[in-house]
């Protein structure tokens, strides 16, 4: 019974079919289970064809994504908003941009975007290259003159050396600008978690709270449904009914890129990995800690017009703090990054 059940739900969270609510028996994972494999993340993401990754395209990446002579000011770069000493993230409810502006969406990480099989909190990118180009053109981030930005590019010794190498033949412009950052972002990766190493057979690498967690997780937490998959997101768009989206003023989402009904409000699932670093949480950060987030689904969101999938839980206090340890347990240990040098003027 216990095997058939855990089947059935790791089934119906890859489908992306509402996850059994509840059990007769509590679900029970065994560590190193075959049925876990598919939670397990390759160590590289995917690539297009023509942007494969090597050493000299993840470098010139890395400088591009660090160096704020891009904007328009010439003091933000890519990773003032995606710092990795904050998760990739810039520890802010929402961004600020040019000029230090409050923009109305929290950042995304930058880690295991190279997984995802669309970009952005709205889903206006559907990849990396394709999304690159977006913080440089958006007037309220990076403002930068793309004309003058890649004419310097052009005329400085180290830079013009650099894409002549990675890109041969293929000049200065925003297509080998843009295959540089993603092959850099592709780098980002979050795959060796407590979490990894259970699901891999080790028993000790995750807390027996950690472990019941896990088992809310696919079941009585309903969270599976959406945070589904080896990177824990459907790549989908869903209103979890938070109350900034019962404003007049409020943010349309997905709505804005596909004008359907249940598209209004919604926003792209977020992946879990890493998430013990990324705080605060939701597209608008309205929630400081990962409990604030589990209240939040425990009561069912807070107006109407919400994703199907969302409906109260009726967790109790142990439950929830379960669910946020085994949150925790998918959190990697950080990587030690060493900024580049960048080319002098």
């Amino acid at each position: 019974m216990k095997t058939r059940m855990l089947i059935a739900v790791l089934a119906a969270a890859s489908a992306g079919t509402a996850v059994p609510a509840a059990a007769e028996e509590p679900i029970v994972f065994q560590p190193g289970h075959p049925s876990l494999k598919r939670f397990l993340l390759p160590e590289r993401p995917p690539h297009p064809v023509g942007n494969a990754p090597n050493p000299e395209r993840v470098e010139l990446g890395k400088m591009l994504f660090f160096d704020p002579r891009l904007s328009r000011d010439g003091n933000m770069s890519c990773a003032s908003c995606h710092n990795p000493s904050l998760g990739w993230s810039d520890g802010l409810p929402t961004a600020r941009g040019a000029k230090s502006q409050v923009l109305g969406r929290a950042t995304p990480t930058v880690t295991n975007t190279g997984f995802n099989s669309i970009q952005m909190w709205d889903g206006r990118k559907a990849t990396l290259e394709d999304q690159a180009m977006g913080p440089m053109e958006a007037s309220v981030e990076m403002n930068a003159d793309l004309e003058r930005v890649f004419k310097w590019l052009g005329g400085n010794a180290e830079y013009r050396a650099s894409f002549a190498r990675t890109y041969p033949g293929e000049g200065v412009n925003r297509e080998t600008f843009s295959k540089a950052i993603a092959s850099f972002e592709r780098t980002v990766v979050s795959n060796d978690s407590p979490f990894d190493r259970w699901a891999k057979g080790d028993a000790r690498a995750m807390s027996p709270a950690q472990v019941r967690g896990f088992q809310l997780f696919a079941g009585k937490g309903n969270c599976l449904t959406c945070h589904s998959g080896a990177n824990f997101t459907d790549n989908g768009f869903h209103n979890v009914g938070l109350a900034s989206s019962a404003r007049p003023d409020a943010d349309p989402g997905r709505f804005a890129e596909r004008p359907l009904p249940l598209m209004k409000g919604a926003f792209k699932t977020p992946t879990v990995r890493d998430v013990e670093y990324t705080a605060p949480y939701f597209h608008d950060g309205s929630a400081k800690t990962l409990m604030e987030v589990v209240e939040h689904y425990d009561r069912g969101g807070d107006v109407k017009n919400v994703s199907p999938n969302m409906r109260p839980l009726g967790l109790s206090a142990r439950e929830k703090e379960d669910l946020v340890a085994f949150m925790l347990a998918l959190s990697s240990p950080p990587r030690r990054i060493v900024l580049p040098v960048l080319p002098k003027d």
